[in-house]
């Protein structure tokens, strides 16, 4: 891609401060798709999984598979979730998601495409957002396909195990908590089935080794019809999930802003990639951008 601009966080002066103003340059004029991952929500006290202290430099997350095998690992999912829920669930959206619902009421941001299970974006006030690993507000039966909302839930593992009720541990990303060895490896630890057909529960998201639905993608795809410029905002893009969407804007010509805290996975195919931090970026974004009248932009 021919004129490609690059600030790195070791730049430094001027070309540093520039930063912002070089994200707006490219937007400014065009409606854009937005792509977030988990650096959109550590400002909220939700843990991430690759940045500087993720969770993946101390251990691998569940995989989809290990969760329907293994009653051990269900149970040390659960476990760790009965006690991670509660800080996920109390968390608020912060001036990143703040600022991407005002661009949305601008009519600049045509939609997010979110790789978040957090629910952040929509309470914020953004109305579309395409939510492509799904919500841990809500579980899924795996033999019937019943909804519950994920409190429920809580409330049924807390009467269930009163033990861990009042257990501590450090957060995790995704509602996880670290809790090295729950009870002997999990076996003590109750799971309740679903009240409707007896089946596993899951909560309503996508877990490493398992794919995102055709129908979500193809959410997240027509987002690409309004678009004229795609800004990926707080992700390494290091699952190929989220990774698709900057090669398909790339093949399709769209200019692409890229904001995240060390390197991605897209860095070739931005026009423009910046280390910065995502909050001052954002308001400076806002305040460039967001007409002063409330009437929505063009």
């Amino acid at each position: 891609m021919q004129n490609r601009v690059r600030f790195l966080a070791e730049d430094q002066g001027e070309r540093r401060q520039d930063v912002p103003a070089s994200v707006v340059a490219l937007l400014r004029g065009r409606r854009f798709v937005v792509l977030t991952g988990a650096g959109c929500s550590t400002d909220s006290g939700i843990p991430d999984y690759r940045g500087p202290h993720g969770s993946l430099r101390r251990r691998q997350p569940i995989q989809y598979q290990d969760f329907l095998r293994s009653p051990t690992a269900r149970a040390r999912y659960w476990t760790r979730s009965l006690i991670g829920w509660p800080q996920l669930a109390a968390a608020r959206p912060n001036g990143i998601h703040d600022a991407l619902a005002r661009l949305e009421q601008a009519g600049l941001c045509c939609g997010i495409i979110t790789q978040n299970v957090d629910g952040l974006h929509t309470r914020a006030g953004s109305r579309r957002v395409v939510e492509l690993h799904g919500s841990l507000h809500a579980v899924r039966c795996l033999g019937c396909a019943e909804r519950l909302p994920r409190e429920t839930l809580q409330h049924e593992l807390a009467a269930l195990n009163p033990g861990w009720v009042t257990h501590t541990a450090a957060p995790a990303p995704d509602g996880d908590a670290d809790v090295e060895s729950p009870l002997g490896g999990g076996a003590a630890f109750v799971v309740p089935p679903c009240r409707a057909c007896g089946g596993l529960l899951k909560p309503d998201v996508v877990f490493f080794g398992e794919n995102v639905a055709r129908s979500v993608v193809d959410a997240a795809w027509q987002l690409f019809s309004e678009a004229s410029a795609l800004l990926i905002l707080g992700s390494s893009l290091a699952v190929y999930s989220g990774f698709r969407f900057a090669r398909g804007a790339a093949e399709r010509g769209l200019p692409i802003a890229l904001v995240n805290m060390g390197p991605t996975r897209a860095d070739d195919l931005a026009a423009l990639r910046v280390e910065a931090p995502l909050s001052p970026t954002m308001e400076f974004l806002c305040q460039q951008l967001v007409p002063t009248s409330s009437e929505p932009a063009d």
